[in-house]
């Protein structure tokens, strides 16, 4: 008997991977290995969000304007994308990439969806390479540009890394230096992965 109550079905026991870092520190890369070679789905909170903007929804245009100022779309916005999306897979390991980034974030996702993550992911990289990486991929994104590139480090220095040390201090972090070249580091995160399947968490 499933109840469809706006949250998972209550049998489905759900595994979530929040995966952080700043903007430029390879998340998108990595996530696509893991899915690749664990099985999970990769749900970008950005990519939700600009999809939701191409839609022409009603918070569309909110979200626009909210990104090109380098500022944090509403939790309760972010994670009805994200439980919409997870409703929508039969898969029950997901990764969240660049999700949550905020204290508020948390709260409304645990609220909302009663989940708490597994593990944090945490791709450790320095500013000054991250900037390098942004201002040379060119993936046609509004938000690359050098003064928004800076607003989103601000945001993420401020609000998201008090969030690895909150799950740190639990225990939950998993830090890998991702300042290396893409191969090196996907095999720290294998070595993760794979001793998180051999312990069932």
């Amino acid at each position: 008997m499933e109840e469809h109550d706006g949250r998972l079905p209550k049998q489905k026991k759900v595994k979530v991977v929040f995966v952080l870092g700043g903007p430029g520190s390879g998340k998108g890369t990595v996530c696509a290995k893991i899915v690749e070679q664990f099985g999970y789905s990769h749900l970008s909170s950005g990519e939700l969000l600009r999809k939701e903007i191409k839609a022409g929804s009603e918070h569309g245009t909110m979200i626009q304007n909210m990104m090109n100022e380098g500022k944090l779309v509403p939790s309760d916005i972010t994670v009805r994308l994200i439980q919409k999306a997870m409703q929508e897979t039969d898969n029950d390991k997901f990764l969240l990439d660049g999700f949550p980034r905020d204290e508020e974030n948390v709260r409304t996702f645990e609220k909302l969806t009663k989940i708490e993550p597994d593990f944090i992911l945490f791709l450790d990289c320095p500013e000054e390479e991250m900037t390098k990486r942004l201002l040379s991929r060119n993936q046609g994104r509004e938000d690359d540009n050098i003064e928004t590139i800076k607003k989103r480090f601000r945001v993420f220095q401020e609000s998201t890394l008090p969030l690895v040390n909150y799950y740190a201090s639990k225990g939950k972090v998993r830090k890998v230096d991702a300042a290396r070249p893409v191969e090196a580091v996907f095999e720290s995160v294998k070595t993760i992965f794979s001793s998180a399947n051999e312990q069932g968490a």
